[in-house]
């Protein structure tokens, strides 16, 4: 059903001295100004406001303060924010086209996930109608990277260890956990850092940067690389009456700004991983690699999500198999374009 409420700041263009000032849109992030995902956000807000010649300008407002993570899709799409970060994950009904970028499609490369989500989300037809039908437009897309594991009081070093453990997980992945006994308490990232320090869960599903940026080293013990697979189904979503109100010269702006996302992220992401890491080490967290052995486990038992998913996308009048087969077939084109080129941030 279409939301019909806008942001006040979206809904008219305030004249003074004859000349149009700047259209003022609030952006809504869960998360806070730190690490790669902030920054590539910052750089989109910047580039779009550039691209523009002046004609926008982008408030972010970090930390929940326009919406939580698991209010982000009704809080864009009624206009309490014009613009923000929809993460898939909390909506797993209604976002389902986009939730395509969180299953174990054997995708591990940050950056050939993101270009070939945006490229799927851009252009297909049936998704852009399914996002109007929310008042929603797809403007950009972002990626966790790798899904890791960050436990305290105990540590996962075989499948096994799983069984028993309070997991905050969630996706395909959580439901993973689930499979090998592990009891999952629903709870979204951000929340994480006191569900550990206080007990409420074992271990936390999560990905290297985000888990610096927001200290959780301070309150984990062990840190275990699955190497499994991403969840790429977060990125920036605007109200589609706001869109539709702006100019088309300003609609093209952040549009050409979301498309920079994945090149940006993809450097910023690669550099800030690696450093997280080694704050976690400095913490005296002990970092793990999971054995291949145990991970072809963790795939095995996660393929049957595909099948859940491509049914939950026919109930969305979605042809799931489709959408799957364009899905795969635009990560093997950008995985060639790595193979053949190197990424944007690497070539001469």
């Amino acid at each position: 059903m279409k939301r019909f409420l806008m942001g006040a700041t979206a809904s008219a263009l305030i004249a003074m001295t004859g000349a149009a000032q700047a259209q003022s849109l609030f952006v809504g992030e869960a998360g806070p100004n730190r690490g790669a995902r902030a920054e590539a956000l910052q750089w989109f807000a910047d580039q779009a406001v550039e691209l523009s010649d002046g004609q926008l300008d982008l408030d972010i407002q970090w930390g929940g303060a326009l919406f939580k993570a698991d209010a982000a899709l009704n809080a864009i799409a009624d206009g309490v924010a014009d613009l923000g970060t929809i993460i898939a994950v909390y909506f797993p009904q209604e976002m389902v086209a986009y939730g395509i970028a969180d299953l174990p499609v054997q995708n591990p490369d940050a950056w050939v996930g993101m270009k070939a989500t945006d490229e799927l989300m851009r252009g297909n037809e049936n998704i852009k109608a399914n996002l109007a039908s929310m008042n929603l437009v797809y403007l950009g897309t972002f990626t966790t990277s790798a899904v890791h594991i960050g436990c305290k009081g105990t540590a996962i070093r075989t499948v096994d260890d799983i069984a028993g453990l309070k997991v905050r997980g969630v996706g395909a992945y959580g439901d993973t956990f689930r499979e090998f006994g592990a009891n999952m308490v629903p709870m979204p990232i951000y929340d994480a850092y006191q569900g550990l320090d206080t007990g409420l869960i074992d271990c936390s599903q999560g990905y290297s940067y985000a888990m610096a940026a927001l200290k959780q080293q301070e309150v984990i013990d062990s840190y275990t690389l699955l190497n499994w697979g991403q969840v790429g189904a977060l990125g920036v979503f605007m109200n589609k009456q706001a869109f539709d109100g702006l100019d088309a010269p300003v609609q093209e702006a952040l549009l050409t700004a979301g498309i920079g996302m994945p090149d940006t992220l993809g450097e910023l992401i690669t550099a800030d991983n690696d450093r997280a890491i080694e704050t976690m080490r400095d913490a005296g967290v002990e970092i793990i690699e999971l054995p291949e052995s145990e991970r072809a486990k963790l795939a095995e038992t996660s393929a049957q999500f595909l099948d859940q998913w491509v049914e939950r996308a026919g109930q969305a009048g979605l042809d799931g198999a489709a959408l799957l087969d364009e899905y795969r077939g635009l990560i093997e084109k950008y995985q060639g374009v790595v193979d053949e080129q190197g990424y944007p941030w690497t070539r001469g």
